[in-house]
């Protein structure tokens, strides 16, 4: 399955937003339109806010013979917990799609233009019938071990692609950010709900922060991957930084697990799709011995297990306290016990 851009332009952002009724179209959104060169003054189109994600404003914007989309970040996260975080990740989400659709076209969505003066930026729009979200597919319990292996091998290609480029490195230097969209709000709050974990998960924070391979896309989870007819699309990377590759797969992998929980009856079909990401993924890697990045994989999977319940931003479908509470205790006993494989760590699992 390997990706490629999807025929036409009529493409769709987000699959599972639902659409909002329509107020009339800010008018910053349609000035923009026209200085991008997609709308001409007086020419009309169709503005549809959508609804889904916690972090920006989406609109799908029908154009005259084309549908596309248009997203600009929020600077307060809509969740329940205080979440502000600087704007300007819209900058390094575009130049992600940007340099991603260079060099691995059709695996993001096609960026198509940039208007620096309101901070939006318009992509491809992706139907959902084509592009079914990978998140839906896995709660309803359709659960494809081919998708899952196209998406380690996805994931795997855009970090080699990336890897040792000093240049894409001075790029998405953007520590600070990925401080304040990831390592403090999953990681840090998850120390502080834990205190007698907060050394190591510290520790891990620390080894991941000074981690530095290849393109990080920050937010590699199943609601932001598209199934494809060519393979899995990413989507929503507001998080790109230039870091730790086990970011990705650890975020990723986390899931998978959780979804276990969520859907208890399709958990062999699970573990076999987490090993067969895993085992995709560890055959791109070539910036370092893969069992390097797996290992620091294994590290972080408890940590994010934590964040997922304890953090700011909580996976809705585990509504169970009996389930966070199955989550708190494998987390906090592989912490303590440092298992070194990812392997050892969905066995045991599967064993609860």
């Amino acid at each position: 399955m390997k990706p490629l851009r999807a025929a036409g332009d009529v493409l769709r952002h987000h699959p599972d937003m639902s659409v909002l009724a329509a107020p009339p179209p800010p008018p910053d959104l349609v000035a923009a339109l026209v200085r991008m060169g997609l709308l001409r003054s007086g020419e009309r189109a169709a503005m549809t806010p959508l609804t889904g994600g916690v972090s920006s404003d989406i609109w799908r914007i029908d154009l005259p013979g084309r549908t596309i989309a248009v997203k600009r970040a929020l600077p307060r996260l809509k969740v329940q917990a205080e979440w502000i975080v600087p704007v300007e990740r819209s900058v390094h989400e575009w130049d992600w799609y940007s340099l991603v659709d260079e060099r691995l076209p059709g695996a993001c969505p096609h960026p198509i233009a940039r208007d620096e003066a309101s901070n939006l930026f318009a992509m491809d729009f992706l139907p959902g019938a084509t592009y079914p979200l990978w998140k839906a597919q896995l709660l309803d319990g359709e659960v494809d071990v081919a998708v899952a292996r196209a998406v380690g091998t996805t994931l795997g290609r855009i970090h080699a692609v990336t890897a040792g480029d000093a240049a894409i490195a001075r790029a998405f230097a953007t520590d600070d950010l990925f401080h304040a969209l990831r390592l403090e709000p999953y990681l840090e709050a998850a120390a502080r709900a834990h205190p007698d974990q907060a050394d190591a998960i510290l520790a891990i924070v620390a080894t991941t922060a000074s981690t530095r391979h290849v393109l990080v896309h920050g937010d590699v989870s199943p609601k932001n991957i598209l199934v494809g007819p060519a393979g899995p699309v990413f989507l929503d990377a507001e998080c790109a930084w230039y870091g730790d590759p086990a970011f990705d797969l650890a975020f990723c992998l986390n899931h998978l697990l959780l979804k276990m929980l969520a859907r208890p009856d399709r958990r062999d079909a699970l573990a076999v799709s987490f090993t067969a990401l895993v085992d995709a993924y560890a055959a791109e890697v070539t910036w370092e011995p893969a069992d390097r990045v797996l290992a620091r994989t294994a590290r972080l999977l408890p940590a994010l297990l934590l964040a997922r319940v304890d953090g700011k931003s909580p996976v809705e479908y585990l509504r169970d306290e009996g389930d966070r509470e199955r989550v708190r205790v494998a987390a906090r006993d592989w912490l303590a016990s440092a298992r070194a494989t990812t392997a050892a760590l969905l066995a045991d699992w599967l064993a609860r």
